[in-house]
């Protein structure tokens, strides 16, 4: 009898966890879900490194889900910015599988030969659903005789913007000069990453954001500290988000995606595409030469370029997508945002990063620094000699004091 009612008791859970699975698999057909089982990746690790806040994790939690169907573990871990994902990659002392810099991080790889070639055939779903027409050119670049496509998926595209809040500034900028008018001084928030910020005032100063010209640097150096002169912007990268939303200031620079979602928190922001031009950019998926598992990382980002799973992170990330399923998605919600999709006019004007040679990269860090530690040195010199001031005038009261209590005692 007891033999009978395990049976049983098997059965139920069998049936039970069979609608279970039919109920989580939802999203994805008997075919696909087939295709991710007969990989073989049961067991195995990936070592995922990308963004913050730059993967789904609401909707769907697509770091999960892709565990589930491949029986790969994820370790997920992030970096705030392309220079700290180089550091830790070139140090060595941590392998990775994929990593998503940008596109003039991907060039800098590739032609360090950091990273590893695709194997189209194991990513099927790029010829399926990359939008090659309108987004191809982006990887079809060169570096050392071979196409940055043949390195990289195009994960997110995007472009810096300028962010007003509409309480003060009542009419809408057309310049980047707007950041070093002195009415709005301690209330601009301005990139802390050097090509960044740099980018901004070589768009003022009419200059190629890829020059190797030092004088061109300098000159933008120039312009940068005289910014912190005048305006004394704070530098920030993922706290913008708070300080714009909470309206303490007036003026930002970011990046168009994060636009939407800052304003969704305070409908006061707007946004302008300054007339000198933006950088476009985009962020790519590769697979590093210390990769230990090629080939989980190619089925992970098969796995992103999935409609679903595509059009989560789109909707979660809200930078521009070149994936055609969710393009031609009449659910995608940010099809019609011109801050994610800036019109032919703005992307005219827009510039793209490449990389630089390494002696223009560190000839840039060091007048960053410059810039950023200017007034941070003058601020110590004005300190320093306030207390001095301090302790003269308070030696000067102990004399006239000890003067005056001779003269009252007749010492």
């Amino acid at each position: 009898m007891k033999k009978i009612l395990s049976c049983l008791l098997a059965l139920v859970m069998f049936f039970s966890m069979s609608l279970i699975a039919f109920a989580d698999d939802e999203l994805f057909d008997k075919e696909t879900l087939d295709y991710y089982k007969s990989l073989g990746l049961q067991g195995t690790t990936l070592n995922v490194y990308n963004w913050g806040e730059y993967i789904d994790d609401e909707e769907i939690d697509v770091i999960s889900e892709f565990e589930r169907l491949t029986g790969c573990d994820v370790n997920y871990t992030t970096f705030e910015s392309n220079e700290n994902m180089y550091s830790k990659l070139s140090g060595g002392g941590v392998s990775y599988d994929i990593v998503i810099p940008s596109d003039y991080m991907v060039e800098k790889l590739m032609a360090e030969k950091m990273l590893l070639p695709l194997d189209y055939s194991n990513i099927p779903n790029y010829e399926k659903y990359f939008d090659a027409d309108d987004y191809g050119y982006l990887v079809e670049d060169e570096i050392d005789g071979e196409k940055i496509s043949d390195y990289a998926v195009i994960y997110n595209i995007g472009t810096t913007i300028l962010i007003y809040n509409t309480k003060y500034i009542k009419e809408k900028p057309t310049s980047w000069k707007i950041l070093w008018d002195e009415q709005y001084k301690g209330k601009v928030l301005m990139f802390n990453n050097p090509r960044d910020a740099f980018a901004i005032a070589q768009a003022v100063l009419g200059q190629d954001f890829n020059t190797t010209d030092g004088a061109d640097w300098d000159e933008a150096a120039e312009l940068l500290r005289d910014q912190r002169e005048k305006v004394s912007p704070s530098y920030v990268m993922d706290e913008i988000f708070n300080k714009m939303e909470s309206g303490d200031y007036y003026l930002g620079v970011y990046y168009a995606g994060d636009y939407e979602l800052m304003k969704e928190n305070n409908p006061d922001l707007d946004f302008a595409f300054p007339e000198e031009g933006v950088n476009a950019f985009y962020d790519a998926m590769c697979i590093p030469a210390s990769a230990q598992n090629k080939k989980g990382a190619e089925a992970f980002i098969n796995f992103m370029l999935e409609p679903e799973i595509a059009l989560a992170n789109a909707e979660y990330i809200y930078y521009a997508t070149a994936n055609k399923a969710v393009l031609e998605n009449d659910e995608y919600s940010l099809a019609d945002s011109e801050a994610v999709y800036p019109d032919d006019e703005v992307m005219k004007k827009a510039q793209r990063f490449h990389n630089l040679p390494e002696e223009n990269l560190q000839y840039m860090n060091t007048q960053w620094m410059k810039v950023k530690g200017e007034n941070n040195t003058k601020g110590v010199y004005i300190a320093f000699f306030a207390v001095l001031f301090v302790i003269v005038l308070i030696i000067v009261a102990a004399v006239l004091q000890k003067k005056k209590m001779k003269k009252y005692y007749n010492v």
